[in-house]
């Protein structure tokens, strides 16, 4: 990466920090993916229960790897044969997984969900919730991150899980209101009541989508 890009992005780093300090949330700055796997597992005690909404930044990470090898109850929602159990394990986990579709340089947190088992268990359940946003996804104020959610994330995503909505055929979003919309909940966290139960790792690398 550019070294320019670098220094910019530490710089951005510490202003979301900051921001996220303010709203009883609380920061990391990861120069890179070894970083931030490094720091996760540091917020992550072993014997821990773990589990996770979808979140492809900690896959790529290597966070969800260093998981199932290692002393940790990791809940792996593909390997259940009920899936809505697994969801439902993850209201009493000690650590959810997740990443942010958009995040404001202020440290509000903005997602999307389809099923709104990830956004739910964002909101409330999991004893601590370990987010991993890569720098790609800060965004001036809530506007850009709604746009950047519903015309980047939602699109790739819809792509990615092969439905057929308006945004997957066109690349922006159309609002549409098609049975496959993956647009169902819109979360915006902006504030944790709860200290010391929203962490969040920025790394400096473009994760997810």
């Amino acid at each position: 990466m550019n070294e320019n890009i670098v220094k910019r992005n530490e710089l951005l780093a510490q202003k979301v920090i900051k921001g996220l300090e303010s709203r009883n949330m609380t920061g990391y700055y990861a120069a890179n993916k070894d970083e931030a796997l490094k720091k996760a597992l540091e917020l992550i005690p072993e014997g821990s229960s773990v589990t996770m909404g979808g979140a492809m930044s900690a896959h790529e990470i290597g966070l969800v790897d260093a998981l199932q090898k290692g002393n940790y109850n990791f809940i792996d929602r593909d390997k259940y044969e009920d899936k809505r159990a697994a969801m439902l394990a993850a209201y009493d986990a000690d650590v959810f997984l997740s990443s942010a579709n958009a995040m404001t340089d202020d440290g509000i947190l903005v997602n999307i969900d389809g099923n709104s088992n990830r956004v739910s268990a964002i909101a409330q359940g999991p004893k601590k919730v370990v987010f991993i946003v890569g720098m790609n996804k800060v965004c001036d104020d809530i506007d850009g991150a709604m746009k950047r959610a519903r015309n980047v994330a939602a699109p790739t995503n819809a792509q990615r899980f092969g439905l057929s909505t308006p945004c997957a055929k066109l690349g922006t979003c159309m609002n549409c209101k098609s049975p496959d919309t993956i647009c169902c909940q819109f979360l915006i966290t902006r504030y944790s009541r709860h200290e010391g139960r929203i962490h969040v790792i920025l790394v400096n690398d473009n994760l997810g989508f």
